[in-house]
C-alpha cells in the first residue's frame, strides 16, 4: 500500500507519518508514504527528519492546488490522507483569502485528481470548529455546520466539497473532525507551545478575554491513531469525530502550564478577545468508539508534562520558528 499524505511537514501530519513509518498505527503498517507539502510558514521538514532516511518515505515540495503535479502523483498511490490546510484562526481574521484558496480550492483539486485516477480511499482531516460553538452537551456528527471564523468557514467548505464527491461521484471519502490537538513539534503560535516557550524565556503569556473559553484537548498520538482507524475501517461517506475527553477552560490550562513551568499568575496578560471567539467546543466520540474501537489513550496530565519537557529539550527546533514568525 502506498499513501499520499498532504501537509505532512506540519504538526499533525508529520506525527502521522513518523508513527506510520514506525508501524505504530493500526491498518497502515508497512505502508509507503509520499509526502506533499508546500512548506509554508508552519511547514517544516525538520518535523520529518527522524524518518527522512526511510526507504518507505518520499518528500515532494509542491502545492495541492497544482493539478499537473497531482496528475503525476496520484497514479502512484492507493489512498490519500489530506492534512494540508491553513489553520490559524487569528491569521484568518486578518486575511481570509489564502484560507479559502488552500482549504477549499486545494481540497477540490485533490478530490478531482483522486477521482480521475481511481484512488481507493480519501480521508479528509477536518476540525470541530466547523460546528461553531456549543453552550452545553456535545456535537454528534449530525450537527449542522455553523462556523464562526474565516478559518472554520473554509474548513466547513472543504468538508462539504469532500462530501459532495462521495455523493455525486461515488468517491470513497471519509471525513474526520478533531478537537484541539497538543503534542511535540507543535508550531509555537498555538496556545500550549506559545505559553511554554514564552515562560521558558521568562516572558509573559497572552490570555484572550476572560479565559473562560472551553476546549477538548486531544493528544496528537491519539488523533493520528483515530485517523488510521478511519482510513482502515471507516464507512465510506461518513464523518467521525475524534476527541480527547479532557475539557478545560483556557484559564485552567494556563494554570496547569504555569505550575509545570514554576511560574505564577503574574506572568499572564489578559488581552483583547479574538473577534468571533467561540466559547465552547465539545465533540461526541461515541460513533468512532463503537464502530472502530477508538479510545483516547494518553492521559492529559501525563501528555502535557511530556510536551513541556519536549520543548525544554528541543529549543533548537522551536527558537528559530518563533524568530522567523516574530512570535512574542
Amino acid at each position: 500500500m502506498k499513501l499520499l499524505v498532504t501537509g505532512a511537514a506540519g504538526f499533525i501530519g508529520s506525527n502521522f507519518v513518523r508513527r506510520a513509518l514506525a508501524d505504530e498505527l493500526p491498518g497502515v503498517e508497512g505502508a509507503e508514504i509520499i509526502v506533499l507539502d508546500s512548506l509554508t510558514y508552519s511547514g517544516n521538514e525538520e518535523n520529518l527528519a527522524p524518518i527522512a532516511d526511510s526507504p518507505r518515505y518520499e518528500f515532494v515540495h509542491g502545492d495541492i492546488r497544482d493539478a499537473e503535479l497531482l496528475d503525476e502523483l496520484m497514479p502512484r498511490v492507493d489512498g490519500v490522507i489530506h492534512f494540508a490546510a491553513e489553520s490559524h484562526v487569528d491569521r484568518s481574521v486578518l486575511d481570509a483569502s489564502i484560507f479559502v484558496e488552500t482549504n477549499v480550492l486545494g481540497t477540490q483539486r485533490l478530490l478531482d485528481a483522486a477521482l480521475k485516477h481511481g484512488i481507493g480511499r480519501f480521508v479528509h482531516v477536518s476540525t470541530d470548529e466547523v460546528y461553531g460553538s456549543i453552550e452545553e452537551g456535545e456535537w454528534t456528527e449530525e450537527f449542522p455546520l455553523e462556523p464562526n471564523s474565516p478559518y472554520a468557514a473554509s474548513k466547513a467548505g472543504s468538508d462539504l466539497i469532500a462530501r459532495s464527491y462521495h455523493r455525486t461521484h461515488g468517491l470513497d471519502v471519509v471525513i474526520t473532525r478533531c478537537s484541539n490537538n497538543y503534542g511535540p513539534y507543535h508550531f509555537p503560535e498555538k496556545l500550549i507551545p506559545l505559553f511554554v516557550t514564552n515562560l521558558m524565556d521568562d516572558k509573559h503569556v497572552p490570555l484572550y478575554g476572560t479565559g473562560e473559553n472551553v476546549r477538548d484537548w486531544l493528544h496528537v498520538d491519539d488523533h493520528c491513531r483515530g485517523i488510521a482507524l478511519v482510513f482502515a475501517k471507516g464507512r465510506s461517506g461518513e464523518v467521525y469525530n475524534i476527541g480527547g475527553g479532557t475539557q478545560l477552560t483556557n484559564v485552567e490550562i494556563t494554570e496547569k502550564i504555569l505550575e509545570l513551568m514554576g511560574k505564577d499568575w503574574s506572568y499572564v496578560d489578559h488581552v483583547e478577545d479574538r473577534k468571533g471567539h467561540d466559547l465552547r467546543y465539545c465533540v461526541d466520540i461515541t460513533k468512532i468508539e463503537t464502530e472502530l474501537g477508538y479510545t483516547p489513550q494518553v492521559p492529559f496530565e501525563q501528555g502535557l508534562a511530556e510536551v513541556v519537557q519536549w520543548y525544554r529539550d528541543n529549543r533548537a527546533w522551536w527558537e528559530p520558528l518563533k524568530e522567523r514568525a516574530a512570535l512574542a
